[in-house]
């Protein structure tokens, strides 16, 4: 029997949502499309916002504000109650989900129907320094972090007298090329670039920038003839590619490379993939590469009540049997539309279904007039990849008021030279890698 609801003193069922990103946002979008006002589906988030993760890099360039790419969850998900805290407790058998807020107060909820969307956190590794010296890159404290970090690398570096010191704090050494390392490296060289031509003092003096990675190539997880674009257009902006290298320690003033090469710099991205959040880890179910395991209705065996989609769940992959879905937004969207469908079948409306998807290509944005894609298998690059790519991050955007302020951004950018102030709005220790959350680095706040 359904809960009896003590904020609005009626009986309807309520579906919990853990998390508000790709898969949790769909997942209630469905949800109230289907069921309307005969459901109570409340969303605990870490923020009131979904972020259009992939976007986020030209957040970081300084291309886009912050907040075209944070969509209102209240706003988009009208009829969806949002509750703003990190879930900390599950208990499946009372069906009772506990969370603690921003400012440390607690929250419970009791549920009929819960889908677990907390997406994923920074993988880390086990390398000497790089918890202390390196900056995830997942969330909006993160990008801005970083392009404030960026611009004033820059920035000292022209006050320097130093030689040695100026050339440190003018290379950027970036972790992982898969998508977002890939993106980071191809859009950061813009931002040092815009940067320096400001300064007199560092005309002559490259910015080098340095992606690494143990693959073979860029994008190794995606088509060879993508990899190929996306390496040539790194070499094209100065970017040294190493592949077969990464980082064996890192210290305040440099990083050792798998090769025994110590490089001077102060700047140290990772970037080299995330994992399922803890939270799983928690629950006691079977798991799969710290996935909890579903069945292809993405429902949690054994636990009638309970659905997973997106990073945190172990989906079976139709087109590969035996393997499990990427972590990717493509299919975390697919997922979370289907767990609201098949949510709204276990509540009496409509009829359940199987996860099944097709390819329909991948996009890679690498900023300035830059793209590739290959969009139904056939592969673009250059102004078409580029205007490919836009257009379809345009449409995947919830809110028109997104969609249009984002696209004025690009517009802006294209016409107008690149502002490089710092904001100064977060502090180094304070985006800590090993702590960062799917949306948002675990903060106790941001300061001036």
């Amino acid at each position: 029997m359904p809960e009896r609801d003590a904020d609005n003193h009626r009986t309807r069922p309520r579906v919990v949502i853990v998390g508000g990103g790709f898969a949790g946002y769909h997942t209630a979008r469905t949800l109230t499309r289907r069921l309307g006002d005969r459901v109570d589906v409340l969303v605990v988030n870490p923020t009131d916002y979904f972020l259009y993760v992939p976007l986020l890099p030209e957040v970081a360039a300084g291309v886009l504000e912050p907040r075209r790419i944070s969509i209102s969850l209240s706003a988009a998900l009208p009829g969806v109650r949002l509750a703003l805290g990190e879930v900390d407790e599950i208990d499946l058998k009372r069906r009772r989900v506990g969370w603690h807020d921003p400012e440390g107060g607690r929250g419970e909820a009791s549920y009929d129907r819960l889908v677990l969307a907390a997406g994923s956190v920074n993988k880390l590794l086990p390398i000497p320094g790089v918890a202390e010296h390196a900056h995830g890159f997942r969330g909006i404290p993160e990008a801005l972090y970083l392009r404030d970090h960026l611009t004033r690398q820059v920035e000292l570096a022209a006050a320097s007298p130093d030689p040695a010191e100026r050339e440190a704090r003018c290379t950027f050494v970036v972790v992982g090329a898969g998508y977002t390392g890939t993106e980071v490296a191809a859009q950061g060289p813009l931002l040092t670039d815009a940067v320096a031509r400001t300064h007199e003092t560092l005309h002559g003096q490259p910015m080098r920038w340095m992606l690494l990675d143990l693959a073979p190539r860029v994008l190794p997880e995606l088509d060879e003839r993508l990899s190929i674009t996306a390496d040539r257009v790194l070499r094209q902006r100065g970017v040294e590619v190493r592949t077969g290298q990464s980082v064996a320690e890192a210290t305040a003033t440099g990083v050792r490379l798998t090769t025994g090469e110590f490089v001077p710099t102060r700047t140290l991205v990772w970037c080299v993939g995330v994992r399922p959040d803890p939270l799983v880890d928690g629950l006691g179910l079977p798991t799969v590469k710290g996935r909890l395991v579903v069945d292809e209705y993405l429902q949690v065996p054994g636990q009638s009540a309970v659905y997973a989609c997106g990073d945190a769940a172990a989906v079976p992959d139709c087109c590969r049997p035996g393997e499990i879905t990427p972590m990717t937004a493509q299919h975390a969207v697919r997922q979370g539309k289907l767990a609201g469908r098949n949510v709204a079948a276990s509540l009496g409306v409509g009829i359940p279904g199987r996860y099944r998807h097709h390819d329909l290509g991948f996009l890679v944005e690498l900023g300035g007039a830059e793209a590739a894609a290959n969009p139904l298998h056939v592969p673009l690059s250059g102004l078409p990849a580029k205007i490919l790519t836009r257009a379809f991050h345009l449409l995947s955007m919830p809110e028109m008021s997104n969609r249009v302020r984002t696209a004025a951004d690009w517009v802006l950018d294209a016409l107008l030279p690149r502002q490089t102030v710092q904001l100064g709005l977060v502090r180094s220790p304070q985006i800590p890698l090993e702590s960062a959350s799917p949306e948002v680095a675990r903060l106790p706040g941001v300061v001036g």
